[in-house]
């Protein structure tokens, strides 16, 4: 029969305080980032035109980037753990005083322009209003290849996007979520907050 030394059985007990010192500070440490993470991603920044009548709070974290056609506004989340990165972007066009379309019909060629889309899925439509003005919200997804270069490796990327087509006093306005499949949910909690901030 083999006994165990008294110092062996008590030296856990004694260790307990210790550790229950490093857990909590751990736990701390945990908190404290997270309280952080969600300060930073709290924050937004103003955007205003002087070409339209057109306010609204964007996520501070995004950075401008530069596009082909000129939108009033173009954006990414640099922070987008994705070849593709998270995109806000805002346009707007002027609509033909004799004959203004209706909102379906903007709508409709909406629509047909983004079918030219890799893998273009449509999701879902249906009507809304954007601070007070009609509107039309589509949901869509498409298929991108974001490094498109020989010998290097990328998988090609789903994106889905939200969009609200807005018709506001001879203008019509075009406001676009596209973020990877992975991150839409967040992203789209993201764009809710940016739509619910807009004013014409």
């Amino acid at each position: 029969m083999t006994r165990t030394p008294a110092a062996e059985v008590y030296r856990p007990l004694r260790m307990l305080p210790i550790d229950l010192g490093v857990g909590l500070l751990a736990l701390a440490a945990l908190l404290a980032a997270l309280l952080l993470r969600g300060s930073v991603e709290g924050q937004t920044q103003q955007f205003s035109s002087d070409q339209v009548p057109l306010r609204f709070r964007y996520p501070s974290s995004f950075v401008e980037v530069g596009t082909l056609d000129a939108p009033l506004l173009a954006v990414e989340n640099p922070l987008t753990v994705s070849p593709f990165k998270t995109a806000l972007v805002v346009e707007n066009r002027e609509l033909d005083a004799t004959t203004p379309p209706a909102l379906e019909e903007l709508v409709n060629r909406r629509i047909d322009d983004r079918t030219a889309l890799t893998g273009y899925h449509f999701l879902a439509s249906g009507p809304t209003t954007v601070a007070g003005a009609p509107a039309f919200l589509i949901e869509y997804a498409h298929v991108i290849q974001p490094i498109d270069e020989p010998r290097r490796a990328s998988m090609p990327v789903v994106v889905r996007n939200r969009e609200y087509v807005v018709l506001v006093e001879g203008q019509s306005y075009y406001f676009t979520l596209a973020a990877p499949e992975d991150e839409f949910a967040r992203a789209s909690r993201q764009f809710d907050g940016v739509i619910a901030s807009v004013q014409f």
